[in-house]
């Protein structure tokens, strides 16, 4: 491994937070700002101004950091151009995915792809859309799989699987009574919300607006982080919601929860989000090259037979 400090230093510039780096490097924050000191040491010079709960480089940092760059670059290469010579793909993935793709369907292609690959390590985060896109513009992952549309021109967006949203509504609901739910129909009823900057909440407004309704009319109750919370608040009967069908198979089943499609059917994709540039390493490359196929046989995310040929593209 190349020098530890040298790649706690380069996370900690990156991230710009000793914080996110611990969490990033699975590591105590104490542990970060230690080897951050034995660098700043063995240059004998401070590589970061700390002022206000914010960090910035020093002249000393900038320099350090633009080499630290370089170095670990070449390590990374060194270790797939030897992987390469031994049959043995190696390297580290910084995979970001939105909120439902991590909850509830990367889980299963990462354990699939790792048994692929075992020499390869994983690192997984999870956020909504828009921070996991701005993760990776800013190039603190690799690579992203959100839900929605994408409207980034500075990064490649390539469609894979196509998700279906569905209405959910509590036990007993009135609108049990319907076959299939209508934009109107969410306007009459009180409305459990994923936060700003979710996939699922701007793809719904748009579906709102093109069936002729205002989605600012929308009477929101409540507005949660997670597609379980979701699941939770409609469940007690704190309101009504729309999520993707994959995350409520277990309520449908179950009977915990009614679930309905939408009239017209509302069907976003999952897409892959990177720079335009060519992948930063050799494991990014072949996780993409593994869903590929996956996506060719089947459905990556399930293991299910693809319904139509062309139903899935990257």
């Amino acid at each position: 491994m190349a020098d530890r400090r040298l790649h706690v230093f380069h996370t900690v510039a990156r991230l710009g937070s000793f914080t996110k780096a611990a969490n990033r490097l699975h590591m105590t924050q104490p542990a970060v700002t230690f080897q951050v000191k034995q660098l700043e040491e063995q240059f004998n010079a401070r590589l970061f101004d700390r002022n206000h709960n914010r960090i910035t480089l020093t002249d000393a940092g900038d320099v350090v950091f633009d080499y630290a760059d370089k170095i670990l670059n070449l390590y990374e290469e060194m270790e797939n151009s030897v992987g390469e010579l031994t049959g043995e793909m190696r390297g580290v993935l910084l995979v970001g995915a939105s909120t439902t793709i991590g909850e509830y369907l990367l889980p299963r292609v990462l354990g699939a792809f790792r048994s692929a690959y075992p020499a390869m390590k994983v690192r997984m985060n999870v956020a909504n859309t828009r921070d996991i896109v701005q993760q990776v513009e800013n190039n603190t992952i690799d690579i992203g799989i959100v839900e929605g549309t994408v409207h980034n021109s500075n990064l490649a967006i390539r469609e894979c699987q196509p998700d279906e949203l569905v209405a959910i509504f509590p036990k007993g609901h009135d609108l049990a009574a319907k076959e299939r739910v209508t934009p109107g129909d969410l306007l009459h009823y009180q409305f459990v919300l994923r936060e700003e900057g979710s996939g699922t909440r701007e793809v719904l407004a748009d579906y709102i607006r093109e069936g002729g309704e205002n989605p600012n009319k929308l009477d929101i109750v409540m507005e949660l982080g997670s597609g379980e919370s979701v699941k939770g608040a409609v469940e007690s009967g704190l309101g009504i919601s729309v999520v993707s069908e994959n995350t409520v198979a277990k309520e449908a089943q179950l009977g915990t929860l009614e679930v309905r499609p939408l009239e017209p059917a509302l069907h976003r994709a999952f897409s892959f989000v990177h720079q335009k540039q060519k992948f930063r390493s050799q494991a990014v490359e072949k996780f993409y090259e593994f869903i590929q196929e996956q996506c060719k046989n089947g459905d990556p995310w399930h293991g299910q037979p693809r319904p139509h040929a062309d139903e899935v593209a990257i």
